[in-house]
């Protein structure tokens, strides 16, 4: 028998909650910002203070891994149970950039509990969502009586994702053996609300480029040559206009094969969710909606692909007028993707819609950088029904779901793997992630650790392979 009571989770959790909370603020206070050099040895810190606590904890492996930048941490605890699934959290232990003066009300790398709010870099992204799971762990083994997880559980906790996580894929990929996983959860995400919790479903994917124009081999008069020749600028400008139909689809060929529609089940589960669009335009800091027709707003940003306008530029820009004819101009343009979508093949078609839309005279180059894959995971997944029935019994009340718009690394993870991923996280949009007076709600933390503390029971029961 697996299944954690709940009563003996919350006993265990009321004892030992003070000693874990002392434990992430001394994680806290090391700053692990991986984008600023002159603190890598702050985040080479953190890992090791990890993997000293996880060896606390009782994970019998805990090591730190290194990467061709900045490390990373690997646990492992088998469960001992023949035919048990095996799953991998994911988080990261590097922080973003913070100082006082940036206009926080506190030291950010000094923890500060005010009423049931702790507030330090890293308390919601993503130091707190990584550690609720080891209380949530002992928590499982204390309620149980167990001596090992119900799960043959394994954590990979990266140090570079707040710089990108240039090297994340290729640490997957050396050490997929070791990684193995019949399911992955992503602990670094979050929730709609303090009053709605939810079970994210699936992030986008990311496919980005630069194009390059180029015309006369330098700028010329436009009275000389001014409607004779071509100019890169209003081919830019044809470009951009170009780019979506009158119902804001994306106008390149080809781009929404494979494209997984909404199901109308996923509709009105988005559909039930409080959304204030007045309220979301003002965080957004706009003035009104737009996207393709026959979509709300959240569907848009969850569910639907999607081409930006990053950047254009050309030509003359400074003060007075300089009647020329431009040598260059350019573009960087983003494609956010959803389940169906592949990279290449994207990539391909908006390669091809610029060379048909491109006239004779103008040379241009097209570059894309990394891209990122969508993931999603079907509402009726195994795995995730174990995830959203251990949320429901620590909140107490129906988990809804959402979708998270923009773009991560879990799609590594799913491919190099071949898992299905997961998120739980309990963090919510008043966190302040990446800004001045990052907290995390204390009673939501305490709601993971018993999410966390239920959910290698469920998974012990429900998921085979």
């Amino acid at each position: 028998m697996t299944k954690t009571p709940d009563s003996a989770v919350r006993s265990f959790i009321d004892q030992h909650e003070d000693a874990f909370l002392a434990d992430l603020a001394d994680w806290l206070r090391i700053p692990s910002v991986s984008a600023d050099p002159g603190r890598a040895g702050e985040v080479r810190r953190s890992a090791e203070w990890l993997a000293d606590k996880l060896r606390a904890t009782g994970f019998p492996v805990a090591e730190v891994w290194e990467t061709d930048g900045l490390p990373a941490v690997f646990a492992e605890w088998p469960s001992g149970d023949a035919g048990a699934p095996t799953v991998l959290v994911y988080g990261h232990h590097d922080v973003q950039p913070a100082a006082r003066e940036d206009g926080w009300d506190t030291d950010p790398f000094e923890p500060a509990v005010v009423g049931r709010r702790l507030y330090a870099r890293g308390a919601a992204d993503d130091k707190g969502q990584v550690f609720f799971h080891t209380l949530g762990l002992r928590a499982h083994l204390a309620a149980t009586g167990r001596t090992a997880p119900a799960v043959n559980l394994k954590l990979l906790v990266e140090g570079e994702e707040e710089s990108g996580s240039p090297n994340f894929a290729a640490l997957v990929r050396r050490e997929a053996e070791r990684l193995a996983a019949d399911v992955v959860i992503i602990s670094d995400t979050g929730m709609w609300s303090e009053t709605t919790p939810t079970v994210c479903t699936g992030m986008r994917g990311l496919a980005d480029c630069q194009i390059d124009l180029y015309g006369p081999d330098n700028d010329i008069h436009s009275g000389s040559f001014g409607g004779a020749v071509p100019n890169p600028a209003d081919v830019a400008a044809a470009l951009v206009a170009g780019l979506h139909d009158a119902d804001r689809r994306v106008a390149v060929p080809g781009f929404y094969d494979g494209v997984v529609e909404l199901t109308e089940e996923e509709r009105a589960l988005f559909a039930a969710l409080p959304f204030d669009e007045a309220q979301w335009l003002r965080v957004a800091k706009s003035y009104g909606t737009q996207g393709e027709a026959g979509y709300s707003t959240l569907e848009r940003v969850w569910a639907r692909p999607t081409a930006e306008v990053n950047g254009i530029w050309g030509g003359y820009t400074g003060p007075g007028g300089k009647t020329i004819v431009p040598a260059e101009a350019h573009l960087k343009l983003s494609f956010r993707l959803v389940a169906g979508q592949e990279v290449e093949k994207v990539r391909e078609a908006v390669a091809a819609w610029v060379s048909a839309q491109v006239p004779e005279g103008i040379r241009y180059e097209i570059v894309f950088p990394g891209a990122t894959r969508p993931c999603l995971t079907p509402l009726d997944h195994p795995a995730l029904r174990s995830v959203v029935r251990a949320m429901e019994r620590a909140f107490e009340q129906k988990v809804l779901f959402t979708r998270e718009g923009g773009s991560g690394p879990a799609a590594d993870l799913q491919d190099v793997l071949g898992a299905p991923v997961l998120f739980l996280g309990i963090s919510v949009p008043s966190d302040g992630w990446h800004s001045i007076n990052e907290k995390v709600e204390l009673d939501l933390l305490r709601k993971g650790v018993e999410t966390s503390a239920h959910l290698w029971g469920d998974l012990a029961e429900n998921f085979r392979r």
